[in-house]
Order: structure tokens, then sequence, then C-alpha cells
């Protein structure tokens, strides 16, 4: 699955040409305009890497820094400001910034530094995502189930992770059509419904119970029934 990378910033001009550019580059892209949403925004969407304007209406970006890295040290946080003194890059890179860029800003240096610092943390972050007896090791994307090796299409392995990444959670086929394929195929595809059953076929084949269930006329979910 390609990265996930949020921008949190209050100017929509450059929101908009953040999100073009960096859906066009491959990735898929959440936007908040303020600091608070912006870390209800983190907490759902766990993203590979931030994009994070120091100057936001109410909680600003160092205060939003502050509280990812209570929970996760290792987020790659890239730092959007028009403050260009020594002390202030030093402020925002003892916060635990990991990158730092000067407004007016080229979006061809923005995005090589994304995908250098993706680079340099992808091997550092390497999860093995579990559910009942199902695992997905993302460094070396091997599904199994109970110990029983899954061999998995891409496509597959992008759904599987999916909904490994929100367990219990009804995950509509919007959703799942715009995190998996990048657009909606339109509300009259079967072609989620195929893969569905792919997966399904794979996961269940030693006749193990069922995990992903279908919530009729909204999507679908990775749960155990009662």
């Amino acid at each position: 699955m390609n990265e996930r990378i949020l921008v949190i910033e209050d100017d929509p001009a450059i929101v908009r040409v953040l999100k073009r550019s960096l859906t066009y580059e491959g990735y898929y892209v959440e936007t908040a305009l303020d600091g608070e949403e912006g870390y209800q925004v983190y907490q759902r969407f766990r993203p590979d890497l931030i994009v994070l304007d120091w100057m936001l209406p109410g909680m600003d970006g160092l205060e939003v820094c502050d509280r990812i890295r209570s929970n996760d040290d290792h987020l790659p946080i890239i730092m959007l400001t028009a403050k260009d003194a020594t002390r202030d890059r030093v402020q925002g890179l003892d916060a635990g910034v990991d990158d730092y860029m000067v407004k007016p800003f080229e979006i061809e240096e923005l995005t090589a530094r994304i995908r250098a610092l993706l680079r340099r943390t992808k091997s550092d972050r390497s999860v093995v995502l579990s559910f009942a007896d199902l695992e997905l090791d993302t460094s070396t994307r091997l599904a199994t189930r109970n110990e029983r090796v899954i061999n998995l299409t891409a496509k597959e392995y992008d759904l599987l992770e999916l909904f490994l990444r929100h367990p219990r959670q009804v995950l509509t086929r919007d959703v799942i059509f715009d995190r998996v394929w990048g657009y909606d195929f339109g509300g009259e595809s079967n072609v989620l419904d195929v893969y569905i059953r792919y997966l399904r076929q794979k996961i269940e084949e030693e006749g193990e119970m069922r995990l992903l269930h279908t919530v009729r006329g909204v999507g679908y979910v990775l749960r155990e029934l009662p």
C-alpha cells in the first residue's frame, strides 16, 4: 500500500496544491486546517509522514508535534513555516521535527525531502499487524493465519492491511476504494466484492472462522462474531 501523508496547514491554497501534488506522486493524502483537527485526523488516519505548519489557529504546530511525539517517536514530521531565524529552526528541531522548510518553498524540494525521510524511516517502522489468529508483517508483506502462510496479490495485501489497521471499524465502500485503489470506481462496480471474495477464500482456506464481514448497504468490517 502506498504511504499515507497528513498535511496540517491553515492556508487552503497551500493545502490544495500539496494534496494535488502529493496525490499525483502516488501518496494517500488527508488534510486538516487547524491543530486540533490535525491531531484528531492523525489518530484516525495513522499517517506514515506529516507535513505540519508551525503557525496554526488554536493549537500550533509545536504543540501538535509534542502531542504526537508522546505517542510516536519515529513518525517523520516536516515543519513548514515563515520563521527563518536560526533560533526558530533550533526550536523546531528540538521539539522533535525531522525536517524544516521555510515558506515560500518549491514543491519539488518538499517531495524530495518526503521521499528521503520515508526511505530513511521505512526499515525502522516495520510493523506486525494482527487480529485474532491473523497476522501481517508489513516489512516482509507476509500474511499468516495459525502460522499458515497466505499468498496474496498486491491488491489483496492492500485490502488486508487496511482492515488490520482498522479492526472492528466499518469501512465504507468509498473509503476502501479511496485507500486501496486511489479513486472511486462508482456505485455500480463489483470489483470490491470480487476482491473481498478472493481474500476471504484465502484467509478461510482451512475452514477458519470468518473475520471479514459484510455490512449490507455500507461496506465491510474485520471483527469476530460473539
